[in-house]
């Protein structure tokens, strides 16, 4: 939030927002914590509470504020600065007139907590801090002879806190959500690392946050040397679209003129084709040749999970779309994400982050499956892509991805019940076809939703020009069974139930 974005809170008789300066933290609290405050950051030993507390800290102090960093037990500040020195935003120029370490150990130890509380009013005020961190409430808590005294000791920080404008963090690894302090602080957080099988991911949650709505649930998060990066949930942070763009023209091109006039002149703007097929049947290149239509004014992005950036750009180049020239005027991006030990929502965000950052309206998923993999709960999926897909549609998007079916050649098509394909409005089926003895690629639309198309199944091929669909694949049977029968030879016997063309395809229309 920035600075008149503070004032006008003010103005409106709000409390001011202080910013976390945590990529992704504020989208959770709407905007930041509320100054004057008190929050306590609760986890287990190593779950990042000390560098999520340096983090708003060094925040807070390059943006003109003054902090506290105190400790009770723990480790040395200078252990603990020279585990802070390789993270981005660290900054030992602002030590100590900006940022000051205290240890309030020998106060805890000779006074008890109300040492503690004297030593933190004189520091506060002789400081003029804005923000303090207490690492080590735990140490507090043990110390203090009855829950009263703990009560009391929570009760004089809020009001200092108040009093003086100055922000609180307090740490502790203690879990007890209902020990007294956790219900007088103003907000809880919770830092978690879970366990799935072998796989490790970090989440936050707010327990609580008095005076201000939240996102609630859990979001993952990731320490790397920039520092915490939070990934808020995608189903709750954009359970509405966050914009709609005017209406966009009807209709966008495939990059591929014959296919083009199988939707009637292309396909339909702003919506999500899924190109749903076997391994090598042609999808990925097809959309290339979507991508290959960028311009300026319609920039293209490749999100892709499968192939390496580098071949894809090879098989352009070998069929003339000119992809690399593309990329150099800046009309296409590449941006790859192996499939790995990603978490589900920073993939996500990273998608939302390349489109918006250029303005991009022609997007191919390659390879959801990366997507996927990255699911710790399956149970999420639909509701994910349901959500990140609306966003896609309310950004103005034309969004083409690669769905793999698993069977090259068969009697049943099977397609992923949990991916994108039964969300979008269109869907394009690329299979092979046996007949005499040798492999056809067939492609046919399986449905355009609430818009007429040709159903009829037409062959393709890939060469040197790229992808060309060519005419009916006429006087066969059996076609969708992956084993064609020629008609004249086998009769003209009626296709069984595996055999019958999709819901639609008779019509040229699906609803």
């Amino acid at each position: 939030m920035t600075q008149s974005e503070a004032d006008v809170g003010e103005d409106d008789g709000e409390i001011a927002r202080v910013p976390s300066h945590v990529p992704g933290l504020d989208a959770i609290l709407y905007g930041g914590f509320l100054q004057g405050g008190l929050y306590m950051v609760q986890g287990p030993p190593g779950a990042g509470k000390t560098v999520l507390a340096s983090q708003i800290l060094y925040g807070h102090a390059a943006t003109g504020g003054r902090a506290l960093f105190v400790t009770v037990l723990g480790e040395s500040h200078g252990r603990m600065l020279a585990h802070l020195r390789p993270m981005r935003f660290f900054d030992p120029s602002v030590i100590p007139d900006k940022v000051t370490y205290i240890s309030a150990y020998n106060a805890l130890e000779d006074e008890g907590l109300k040492g503690v509380s004297a030593l933190l009013r004189r520091e506060v005020h002789a400081h003029g801090a804005t923000l303090l961190v207490l690492d080590g409430v735990s140490a507090v808590e043990e110390k203090a002879e009855t829950k009263f005294e703990m009560q009391r000791f929570t009760h004089e920080l809020q009001t200092l806190a108040s009093a003086t404008d100055c922000t609180m963090f307090l740490l502790t690894t203690t879990d007890a959500v209902s020990a007294p302090e956790r219900t007088m602080v103003d907000g809880l957080i919770e830092l978690r690392q879970q366990l799935h099988g072998v796989r490790n991911e970090r989440r936050v949650v707010v327990r609580k946050l008095r005076g201000s709505g939240f996102l609630e649930g859990e979001h993952a998060f990731r320490i790397t040397r920039d520092g915490v990066t939070v990934f808020p949930r995608i189903e709750a942070l954009l359970a509405m679209p966050t914009r709609r763009d005017p209406p966009p023209p009807p209709r966008v091109s495939s990059g591929v003129t014959s296919l083009d006039a199988m939707f009637g002149g292309g396909i339909p703007a702003s919506s999500v084709t899924a190109l749903v097929g076997p391994s090598g049947a042609g999808k990925t290149t097809l959309g290339l040749h979507f991508l290959s239509t960028s311009s300026a004014d319609e920039p293209g992005l490749l999100f892709g999970c499968d192939e390496l950036p580098e071949r894809l750009r090879l098989k352009a180049a070998r069929m003339g779309l000119g992809l690399a020239a593309a990329e150099q005027r800046g009309d296409v991006e590449l941006l790859w994400y192996p499939t790995g030990e990603h978490i589900l929502d920073e993939l996500a965000h990273r998608l939302l982050d390349a489109i918006r950052r250029r303005g991009v309206k022609r997007l191919v998923i390659d390879g959801v499956s990366g997507f996927q993999q990255a699911a710790l709960e399956p149970e999420r999926i639909v509701r994910f892509w349901s959500t990140l897909l609306n966003e896609l549609r309310a950004l103005g998007v034309t969004t083409l991805h690669t769905s793999w079916m698993p069977e090259l050649v068969g009697t049943e098509i099977r397609v992923p019940p949990n991916g994108i394909a039964p969300l979008a409005e269109v869907m394009v089926l690329m299979r092979y076809v046996e007949l005499r003895s040798r492999l056809y690629r067939l492609i046919s639309l399986v449905k355009v939703r609430e818009d007429a198309f040709d159903p009829t199944i037409r062959e393709f091929t890939i060469g040197n020009a790229g992808v060309v669909v060519g005419k009916p694949f006429e006087g066969v049977e059996g076609v969708l069974s992956g084993m064609a029968r020629d008609v004249a030879k086998g009769g003209t016997a009626v296709p069984s139930g595996d055999n019958q063309a999709s819901p639609g395809a008779g019509t040229g229309r699906s609803g």
